[in-house]
């Protein structure tokens, strides 16, 4: 059958890389001469002078694969056809991926093999470009040879932000375009009906289903509400605007628009009709909506915290269920690792002394609400059906993928007497990358960095001028979900004692095949139906009444007030000191961990909006909605709320050492999500910058090698394994068989647990018959020590709340399988305990009772040998399957990180690493 060109789907892997069997190399070849002879930009080279920079040449970045991610149609072509990489597209993936196996011989002076260096400037001998975009003369855009990054120099306001969108567009035009329709829900219309691209829309678009006046109001009360600085911020975007709509000009009059508009079918490769539309400013509320969804909006997952609460009640009573389930739920288990560790505490969403207005739902009776309505073709066949479902199930999980990690070492213990930062966001791995590398330089803006493509008027996550900041995910809870009472019909509900009417908003797509995604015509109307308490997401009875369970979000209808606290961070003016760090981060109401670093000082502050609630609420679990119950001062038509003050957000000033992975933040602090246990990925980084830390004499290349040999550690491993040999070890193994799985995985153990390639580019991993055996035995352990205890119902209940395991061969989050990112959520904390407790080792925070093997340790042994059996005979083909890139078997490539598809250029897969996409090391040497 004819081959064909790669769907571009943002959730699945299609990497082919196949065009339909008319376009034969020859054509191939012709058709690439004839599309190369439209003029291209032409910009001479020319010298740039640094600005203030006090890092010394010793802040370094890394953003693979590459800064450029627009490609004409004929670069497309050549990449399909011969493997042919557009200029500075993955240039940067090479050093990345080395790391994996640079980083023990790692020094100083070869950091930056592996990184950028991210000084101010471009060396005048480095200078590859400068361009005055659109013929202004308040704005230059230098691009450098070794990376192509763009470094935007204004003598205007305007022309600074004009030039940070036109450089914008450059590198990311067709990403920021397909993130816009993602944000409007409007991807299949835009992109291609691909089943993919139908989850990635519904997912996004239930969370945030805005009209265009919603979007709008969200502009004017995020400027009227912050004064001057919500004024600048208004004309900093209209100016960003103006940068990318003059690109799009040029690239379209120019024909060097990114080819997927051609293959879309949205532009002509020969007669050139077909229009780019331009960007307006409603489309940056569209792309941070997706943003903030994605990585600031912890919470959610309080009807499924009820209906494992409601399993655990029916197999022990009330009382004792209602102790096993806060057992497994570890709101505030004492082992867990924590951010602040000076024994600091911050009481937050903590358990209410008497619980009030609870509304839980009849066993039973709970029902998601539809989204899709009125579906034809591929929009409602089985396909579409179980994508939908798999859709509705992310969205509404509290198990959010986190990402993310920072290591910052105060000066006291580094060698140099200066604070040193490793850190940076886990976002995933796209083609293009959904970050974009690019230094900002004009009045009131001093910065180099990443920022989110489309949203990068200002750098989010980098450096100032004498500082860097970073951030990870934190996940408290801003979400509570509220059990509106229907009256009339199942479209009416009790607001405040009177029947109101639903709100109800839809958005209709239709798509039909193109070059780019073949898949067959379809349509449909997503429909969400909006109460004053949020968007209906599960339908259910309560006491016999008829309800519908709502979800309300702090940051709902206020995606755009974020941009002050960005804004503020750029500003060199306003950043001078870690006090005024955390002041510009407390302007961000998205869920997030902030990380500071200066030439003496380091600091940390959780931001966020976090609702006061009443008296009595317990967040964990839905409630009435109902005045007694609700946020304190919320005023529904604006959705604002009392917020806990900046002094009650968990915040530190010059600890010794901060190390964050997604865990606990402090004491008394309760995330959303389910995990924070004894064992969590953030113990990889605590075990090892400890040991750094009271060691002394910390480097720039000691606190990189900690982060690169926690990348490739196995969490299971490390943290769980030991125990699980001590228990089998207990008396001489006699079956040869689980001896010899015994004799493999200790030998892993010895060399540390990793997994690593036994020589770079060997694409084979060290010790793999015990990494297999691993994997294999792990979910069938667990499955094994905990359901008879538990019995199926809870124990089904429980793997809802938090799945078993997280491999990096596993289909995971957001970003799918091959995605690096691994270990954030698995029942290693509630094995590691258990365990523990059968061997007669202290535990605080134990589990109810004794599970593995009903707690004697010569039953708990027979599980583990017999479980152990059985995974060492599971071939490798059993137990990585394969996909649409890796053959069944195939270790390596299952768990290898593979830049996925959002346009026409592929890249090659790489090693896995557990490491952020975008990451910054520095260390500053002076200060302003």
């Amino acid at each position: 059958m004819p081959r064909r060109t790669p769907r571009f789907t943002l959730d699945r892997l299609r990497t082919p890389g196949r065009f339909p069997g008319f376009l034969k190399t020859a054509s191939v070849c012709a058709l690439i001469a004839g599309l190369l002879s439209p003029l291209s930009q032409v910009a001479a080279a020319a010298e740039v002078t640094a600005a203030n920079d006090y890092c010394g040449g010793q802040c370094s970045d890394i953003l693979p694969p590459g800064e450029n991610g627009n490609a004409t149609l004929a670069q497309i072509l050549l990449n399909q056809a011969f493997g042919t990489q557009p200029e500075h597209a993955e240039d940067q993936l090479g050093p990345y991926a080395n790391l994996a196996k640079g980083y023990p011989t790692l020094t100083n002076a070869t950091i930056n093999t592996f990184f950028n260096d991210a000084s101010f400037g471009v060396a005048s001998d480095q200078v590859a470009s400068t361009l005055s975009p659109a013929g202004r003369s308040d704005v230059t855009i230098v691009r450098d040879k070794k990376t192509g990054v763009p470094h935007i120099t204004g003598t205007t306001r305007y022309g600074t932000e004009f030039g940070a969108g036109y450089a914008a567009a450059q590198d990311r035009l067709w990403l920021m375009d397909v993130f816009r329709h993602v944000g409007r829900g409007q991807l299949t219309a835009f992109a291609g009906g691909d089943p993919s691209n139908q989850g990635l829309e519904q997912q996004f678009w239930r969370n945030a289903p805005y009209t265009e006046a919603d979007l709008q109001a969200q502009i004017d009360n995020a400027v009227a509400d912050n004064g001057t600085r919500g004024q600048q911020a208004l004309a900093d975007a209209n100016a960003y605007l103006a940068g990318i709509n003059a690109y799009i000009d040029a690239s379209d009059s120019g024909r060097y628009f990114p080819g997927e508009y051609v293959l879309t079918g949205h532009k002509d490769s020969i007669t050139n009709a077909g229009t780019i539309d331009h960007f307006k400013i409603t489309d940056l509320v569209a792309l941070a909506s997706v943003i903030g969804a994605l990585f600031g909006s912890g919470g959610g997952g309080e009807v499924n915290n009820a209906v494992s609460l409601l399993a655990a009640q029916e197999k022990y009573g009330v009382e004792q269920g209602t102790q096993v389930w806060e057992a497994f739920r570890e709101r505030n288990d004492p082992e867990a690792v924590l951010t602040v560790h000076d024994g600091q505490s911050f009481p937050y969403a903590t358990k209410p002394a008497s619980p009030q207005g609870a509304a839980l739902p009849d066993t039973g009776s709970v029902t998601s609400q539809p989204l899709i309505y009125d579906a034809t073709g591929t929009g409602g066949d089985a396909t579409a059906t179980a994508t939908s479902a798999t859709a509705t199930a992310t969205a509404l999980s509290s198990a959010r993928r986190g990402m993310s990690n920072a290591l910052v070492v105060s000066g006291q213990a580094t060698a140099s007497g200066h604070p040193i930062a490793v850190f940076g966001p886990q976002t995933g791995y796209f083609a293009p990358q959904l970050l974009m590398l690019q230094e900002i330089q004009g009045p009131g803006i001093s910065a180099r960095g990443a920022s989110f493509a489309g949203l990068s008027m200002y750098v989010e996550l980098g450096r100032g001028q004498d500082y860097a900041w970073s951030a990870t995910t934190s996940g408290q809870d801003i979400i509570d979900t509220y059990a509106v009472e229907l009256c009339q019909d199942d479209y009416h509900y009790l607001f405040h004692g009177t029947c109101t009417a639903m709100d109800v908003v839809e958005q209709k797509n239709a798509w039909k095949p193109t070059t780019a995604d073949g898949t067959a015509a379809g349509s449909y109307t997503m429909r969400v139906y909006r109460t004053k308490y949020g968007p209906v997401e599960y339908r259910a009875t309560v006491g016999g009444k008829k309800v519908a369970y709502t979800t309300l979000r702090s940051s709902f209808m206020h995606e755009a007030d974020s941009i002050i606290g960005f804004q503020m961070l750029n500003d060199p003016d306003y950043v001078k000191s870690p006090q005024t760090f955390q002041s510009a981060v407390q302007h961000i109401n998205y869920t997030f961990n902030w990380f500071y670093a200066d030439s003496t000082h380091t600091a940390y502050y959780n931001s966020g909006d976090n609702p006061v609630r009443a008296s009595g609420v317990d967040a964990e679990f839905p409630v009435w909605a109902q005045s007694a119950y609700e946020w304190k001062s919320w005023v529904p038509a604006t959705n604002t709320a009392a917020y806990t003050p900046a002094s009650a957000h968990p915040n530190s000033i010059d600890q010794d050492y901060y190390i964050s992975w997604n865990n606990k933040q402090a004491k008394d602090y309760s995330t959303a999500s389910w995990g924070d246990g004894s064992v969590h990925r953030g113990n990889l980084l605590e075990d090892r910058v400890r040991k750094l830390v009271a060691a002394g004499g910390v480097t720039r290349a000691s606190l990189t090698k900690a982060m690169a040999d926690a990348a490739l550690a196995d969490l299971r491993a490390e943290d769980v394994l030991p125990d699980l040999l001590k228990v089998i070890n207990s008396s001489t193994v006699t079956d040869s068989t689980a001896a010899a799985a015994v004799t493999r995985l200790q030998t892993w153990l010895t060399a540390g647990g990793r997994r690593t390639e036994t020589t770079a580019g060997s694409k084979t991993y060290a010790d793999a018959d015990a990494i297999r055996i691993l994997d294999a035995w792990w979910p069938l352990l667990v499955k094994a020590e905990f359901e008879p205890g538990l019995g199926t119902g809870l124990y089904t209940a429980f793997t809802a709340n938090l799945p078993i395991d997280e491999a990096p061969s596993a289909a995971h989050g957001p970003t799918g399988a091959h995605a690096g990112s691994s270990f954030q959520y698995g029942w290693w904390s509630y094995v590691d305990k258990d365990i523990r407790a059968v061997l007669g080792e202290p535990v605080q925070g134990a589990l109810p009772q004794k599970y593995c093997g009903s707690g004697t340790v010569s039953s708990c042994r027979d599980i583990l040998i017999s479980t152990l059996k059985t995974a060492a005979g599971k071939t490798a083909a059993q137990v990585y399957p394969g996909d649409t890139l890796c053959a069944a078997g195939n270790q390596w490539c299952a768990d290898s990180i593979v830049q996925r598809t959002l346009g026409g250029i592929k890249h090659g897969n790489i090693s896995w690493q557990n490491r952020p996409t975008f990451q910054q090391v520095v260390e500053f040497t002076s200060h302003r």
